[in-house]
């Protein structure tokens, strides 16, 4: 289990992944929601995405399917 939380030792709000991201809030709590945004855990009511998975894919290590 810890290590599945690696990732998320340095997390990211959903706004602030939508504006690294180009998108409007809305939609990156729609992507959030749906499970399309990299690196998103819900803890309780609140989002949190993980900066390191996030970067993975702006890196291109990682494929989103929204995009296609």
């Amino acid at each position: 289990m810890a290590s599945d939380l690696k990732p998320f030792q340095e997390t990211l709000s959903v706004a602030e992944a939508a504006a690294l991201l180009g998108l409007t809030r809305k939609t990156a709590y729609k992507y959030a929601k749906t499970g399309e945004l990299p690196g998103v855990r819900r803890l309780g009511t609140r989002y949190k995405v993980s900066k390191k998975l996030l970067e993975d894919w702006l890196d291109g290590k990682q494929h989103l399917s929204f995009l296609d």
